[in-house]
């Protein structure tokens, strides 16, 4: 049961939430303390288990028919065990988050109440946000930029413009990659009759608007002054795997795949790029954007 609820948490993306919480926290306080390894670790395991397991749990029926689930992509669990992921999904979140809104001030306990209301709204019903095209994009970037939100919050951080161009970046990041990723599954979800923003535009357009978004962040990203500007130039790998796909026809999408698994190991490499560029910010300029 224990390697069926982490394959449903999805190690490959843990990453991707406890970064974004452990850097915005570490990079404003400089310290090592309770409420950096507790959200850190909060934002690594149990976070994941709950995103992707109540995701897991209630797309079962159309992930039956989407044939790159059952691997990194996506846990299929026997019906039998729904029950038990969900009630993991609770029973390993609690303990964390009691803690962190015993350590935090009330602007965090906000922080994380969205954070864990897109969560569960993406996936659950009935809100289901993920079958409401660019509003399920919109959902799933929230998930990514939140953590980094709630650790500015829980840092009792002193925003910049450099702060919100920061994270309006991610979020279109995150809303750009959310919609290619989204492409791949044209054919099954339209067959299970769920709707998504590329069910909605189609391939072409739906590849399109991410291009277009990922420049929007890398643009965005420019205005930050140096070294953070070279953070713009991040977008272009994130380009350069999507643009072969700009007219990729509809019954052709699942081709999509490719540049998809392109993409989730482009986020690593760039995430060490990422990383270089913050240090040299705080080194140069005292402190994040």
């Amino acid at each position: 049961m224990i390697a069926d609820l982490a394959r449903a948490s999805r190690p490959l993306s843990w990453i991707n939430t406890a970064y974004p919480f452990a850097a915005a926290y570490l990079l404003t306080t400089g310290d090592i303390d309770a409420s950096l390894v507790i959200g850190t670790l909060f934002f690594l395991v149990p976070y994941n288990l709950a995103l992707y397991g109540v995701n897991d749990v209630f797309d079962h029926a159309s992930d039956l028919a989407n044939p790159r689930k059952g691997g990194v992509e996506g846990a299929l669990l026997p019906p039998a065990r729904h029950r038990t992921v969900l009630v993991a999904s609770v029973v390993t979140c609690a303990p964390f988050v009691v803690a962190l809104a015993l350590l935090g001030p009330p602007l965090s306990w906000a922080a994380l109440a969205v954070s864990l209301f897109a969560l569960v709204a993406y996936s659950a019903p009935p809100f289901r946000f993920k079958e409401v095209p660019v509003l399920d994009s919109l959902t799933s970037s929230v998930h990514f930029v939140s953590p980094a939100v709630y650790g500015l919050a829980l840092a009792q951080a002193s925003p910049t413009p450099g702060t919100y161009a920061v994270l309006g970046a991610f979020l279109l990041w995150g809303m750009a990659s959310h919609a290619f990723g989204a492409v791949q599954d044209i054919v099954p979800d339209r067959e299970g009759r769920i709707s998504s923003i590329a069910t909605a535009l189609g391939a072409a357009r739906t590849v399109r608007l991410a291009l277009a978004a990922w420049t929007a962040a890398g643009l965005l990203v420019a205005t930050t002054g140096w070294p953070g500007a070279l953070a713009g130039l991040l977008a272009l790998p994130y380009l350069a795997l999507a643009l072969p796909y700009a007219r990729l026809r509809d019954e052709d999408s699942a081709r999509a795949n490719g540049g998809w698994r392109h993409f989730l190991w482009v986020n690593y490499a760039v995430g060490t790029a990422v990383t270089m560029i913050l240090i040299l910010y705080v080194l140069r300029n005292g402190g994040l954007p």
